[in-house]
C-alpha cells in the first residue's frame, strides 16, 4: 500500500529536536500480515528502473534480479554521469565504481569498491554474494573477479565525463601549472550521484541494490556508503528495506540503511523511519559541514517495507522515483529543511 507523502515533515531545527514519535511495543503490524503489494523505490534518477523491476518481478523474476536489471539502465546509459559508464572520475581521471546489494530470502549479500573498467558493478557485487564466501571486494582484485567470469574490461570515461573533469582540472587553483578556463565558462559544481533501489513483491520478498561512481573528484581509492552494507542499502526480509544517496561519509557515520530499518522492524512507516535517520546524520554532522546548524550536504532514504509501504525523505526538498505496481512516478520527498532563499 503507498503512502501519502508530506513535503513538509518536520520542518525546522527547532521541530528536529521537539519531534518525537510514538512508538508501539510491537512491529507486529509489519511482521505478521501475510498480504504483501509489490512496490519500488528508488533515487530520482531510477524512473526507469523502478518500472524495470516492476515489469518483472510481476512476471516472476526473482526481487534481486529485477533490481539489478532495474539499475543496470541506468549503468549503461553514458548521459548519466553518476553511475557506470560515463561516471564522473576521480582526481586523477579515472572511473571508479562502487555497489551493493543484498538478497532477502537468502539473506546474503555482496558488495564491490573501486573496481575500474567495468561498466555494471552491480551484477559484480551480486556474484560475490552468490559465488563467495565473502561480502566486499576491492580495487584490482574486485575487477580481476569480474573479468573471471567473462565481464569485458572497458573504458568508463566519456568524452562528455572527460571534458568535465579537465575544466574542474584546470579550475582547482590559480596558482597551479593548468591555465583556468574563461569566467563565462560554466563550472560544474562538485556534484555527488548515485542510483539506490529497493523492492519487494507479491509474496513479501525483499532486496535492494545500490550503485554509484561516486563523489566527482575524489581521492583515488575513496569509497562512499554505497558498497557498504548497511549503510548504502539494507535489507531484511522480515521487515523491509532502504538506501541512500547523498553525501555518503554522513550515512556512513549512522548506519543509514541499517538504522532506517531498524526503525521499520520498531513499527514506524517508512518515511518516518527516514526522517528519525536524517535526525541522527544531524546531530552527528561535525561544525565544519554544518552553518547556522544546518547541513551544508543533501542527503535522501528510501525505503519500503514488507507490506509494500513506502517513503523518502531528504535534508532538503528532493524527489524520487516509485512504482506502486499500478504505475511508476516522481514523487516529493519529505524533507527535514526549506531550503534557503
Amino acid at each position: 500500500m503507498s503512502l501519502p507523502v508530506s513535503r513538509r515533515t518536520f520542518l525546522g531545527a527547532s521541530g528536529l529536536a521537539a519531534a518525537t514519535v510514538a512508538l508501539p511495543s510491537s512491529s507486529a503490524a509489519v511482521l505478521r500480515r501475510s498480504a504483501s503489494r509489490p512496490a519500488a523505490i528508488s533515487s530520482s534518477n531510477g524512473l526507469a528502473a523502478v518500472n524495470r523491476a516492476m515489469e518483472l518481478m510481476l512476471g516472476g523474476t526473482d526481487t534481486l534480479d529485477a533490481a539489478i536489471e532495474g539499475v543496470k539502465i541506468q549503468e549503461l546509459d553514458p548521459k548519466d554521469n553518476s553511475v557506470g559508464y560515463g561516471g564522473l572520475p576521480n582526481e586523477d581521471g579515472i572511473v571508479q565504481l562502487d555497489a551493493s546489494c543484498m538478497h532477502g530470502p537468502t539473506r546474503r549479500a555482496g558488495a564491490v569498491a573501486a573496481l575500474e573498467g567495468i561498466k555494471t558493478p552491480s551484477e559484480v557485487a551480486r556474484l560475490v554474494l552468490k559465488y563467495t564466501d565473502h561480502l566486499l571486494l576491492v580495487g584490482e582484485g574486485a575487477k580481476r573477479f569480474a573479468l573471471s567470469y567473462g565481464f569485458r574490461e572497458e573504458e568508463l570515461l566519456t568524452p562528455e565525463s572527460r571534458q568535465l573533469w579537465l575544466t574542474w582540472r584546470a579550475n582547482r587553483g590559480h596558482d597551479d601549472d593548468w591555465l583556468d578556463v574563461p569566467e563565462n565558462e560554466r563550472l560544474l559544481a562538485r556534484p555527488t550521484g548515485t542510483i539506490n533501489l529497493n523492492v519487494v513483491n507479491a509474496k513479501g520478498d525483499v532486496s535492494s541494490v545500490t550503485t554509484t561512481s561516486g563523489l566527482a573528484w575524489k581521492i583515488p581509492g575513496r569509497a562512499g556508503d554505497s558498497p557498504i552494507i548497511g549503510a548504502g542499502q539494507y535489507t531484511d526480509n522480515d521487515v523491509g528495506a532502504a538506501g541512500s544517496t547523498g553525501r555518503g561519509e554522513a550515512n556512513i557515520m549512522v548506519c543509514g540503511g541499517f538504522l532506517t530499518v531498524e526503525g521499520m522492524r520498531r513499527g514506524l512507516k517508512p518515511t518516518d523511519a527516514c526522517v528519525e535517520t536524517l535526525k541522527r546524520v544531524v546531530r552527528l554532522s561535525p561544525p565544519r559541514l554544518l552553518k547556522d546548524g544546518r547541513p551544508t550536504f543533501n542527503l535522501s532514504y528510501y525505503a519500503v517495507n514488507k507490506l509494500g509501504e513506502f517513503g523518502s525523505a531528504s535534508l532538503y526538498p528532493a524527489t524520487f522515483a516509485v512504482h506502486d505496481g499500478k504505475n511508476g512516478a516522481l514523487r516529493d520527498t519529505a524533507y527535514v529543511y526549506e531550503r534557503r532563499a
